[in-house]
């Protein structure tokens, strides 16, 4: 998609910077983004910026997203989290046929996904579909979803059906989110507005063509669903999140360095040559990380809208990148923190939320240290352990 529309929804989505910003505080409170905002991000159809052309959505390319999660991050962490965990979650509606998709999401589309990727329930075949029972976690933004994803493990009796090579059969089931038990089980030390609580499902029959294999090829054929670029499009969203947060703790500690000085001297901060080297310092670091990903994956996206014959190089640059930022975020919001001395402590300054946050945005998978040894083992022409290079 062209850079002037990216920039154009960039734009719209910065609108709702102040809205955003003005409900922070509530949002850590109730351990949610508030029910209104999750409204007005669901009209501009940031919920579902992956949800297929064929039934409604508007199928972005991940540039795209990953201009507006970064714009969303950049206002709050948590908003930015929630809006691309549901995101990516509506990229699977493309292994739903078309019809039992559109019936789902509405006219006009209206998803709001949340859900889990790991295969925390158990799913047993009956009569039209399948008994769905488990308890999957880190259901971000569950309290402002309509539906939920279900990763779940086939069962033949007590034990799970093996596959050919010996490994448990893998279901996705599509969960009314009403059907579930929401559990209060999300008290941590940031990223607290995602409300990533524990759900339940107790034994709910779900209809098959509200399932799917999840190693079935997609139904949907658009670039967006080469099999190739699975990881890096959802991944470089993560990465997004994490840069935003990062590029608002820069923003956050230059008006406190305007403000403040120190128990030690009256001097403000930015009157100190150290803390100018270091807001320069943090300055280099994201852009040459934010550059670097973005030019990978318009790379990559271009081999996945006009397929070349081997990607692998577009692909290990773009989810290398992927890692890279993530990593680099958390040095430039540790730079500043630090540069801010006892400031930062106070929690009347958002430096300290976005310390918390970027900390817990580095435990997601897309920011695990094995992504650099599996590149790694790409660049020099071995076979990685992990899937999707």
């Amino acid at each position: 998609m062209p850079l002037t529309q990216n920039d154009n929804f960039a734009a719209l989505v910065r609108q709702l910077g102040p809205q955003i910003r003005a409900v922070r505080v509530e949002a850590e409170k109730l351990r949610q983004t508030p029910p209104a905002l999750a409204d007005a991000l669901a009209e501009a159809g940031l919920y579902q910026m992956y949800l297929p052309r064929s039934v409604g959505g508007p199928e972005m390319s991940p540039l795209t997203a990953f201009h507006a999660i970064e714009e969303l991050s950049r206002a709050d962490g948590s908003v930015g989290w929630s809006a691309m965990i549901a995101s990516v979650l509506s990229f699977f509606v493309g292994w739903l046929a078309p019809g039992v998709a559109r019936d789902m999401c509405g006219d006009p589309a209206d998803l709001r996904m949340a859900g889990s990727l790991r295969p925390q329930g158990g799913a047993w075949p009956v009569d039209g579909g399948y008994l769905v029972k488990g308890q999957w976690n880190f259901a971000s933004g569950i309290r402002n979803a309509n539906w939920l994803h279900c990763t779940c493990m086939v069962m033949d009796g007590d034990k799970p059906e093996l596959t050919a090579a010996g490994t448990p059969r893998v279901r996705v089931m599509w969960v009314p989110a009403a059907a579930a038990t929401i559990l209060d089980t999300w008290s941590v030390i940031g990223m607290r507005g995602t409300g990533s609580q524990d759900f339940i499902v107790d034994d709910l029959i779900v209809p098959k063509e509200r399932t799917h294999f999840a190693g079935d090829p997609p139904i949907e054929k658009g670039p967006l669903y080469q099999p190739r670029g699975l990881f890096m499009n959802l991944f470089a969203t993560v990465a997004a999140n994490s840069l935003g947060i990062a590029r608002a703790a820069i923003d956050d500690f230059i008006q406190i360095a305007k403000q403040e000085g120190s128990t030690q001297s009256p001097t403000l901060l930015r009157d100190r040559s150290f803390v100018q080297s270091r807001v320069a310092e943090a300055e280099a670091m994201l852009n040459a990380s934010r550059a670097y990903l973005i030019d990978a994956l318009g790379r990559a996206w271009a081999t996945q809208c006009a397929p070349v014959t081997d990607p692998t190089n577009e692909i290990v640059q773009a989810r290398l990148a992927t890692t890279h930022a993530m990593h680099e975020a958390v040095r430039v919001v540790e730079l500043v923190f630090r540069a801010a001395g006892t400031n930062a402590i106070y929690t009347r300054n958002p430096l300290e939320r976005h310390f918390r946050d970027i900390h817990v945005a580095i435990q997601h998978n897309a920011g695990f240290p094995v992504h650099y040894e599996s590149a790694g083992k790409v660049l020099m022409g071995l076979r990685p352990s992990e899937p999707g290079w």
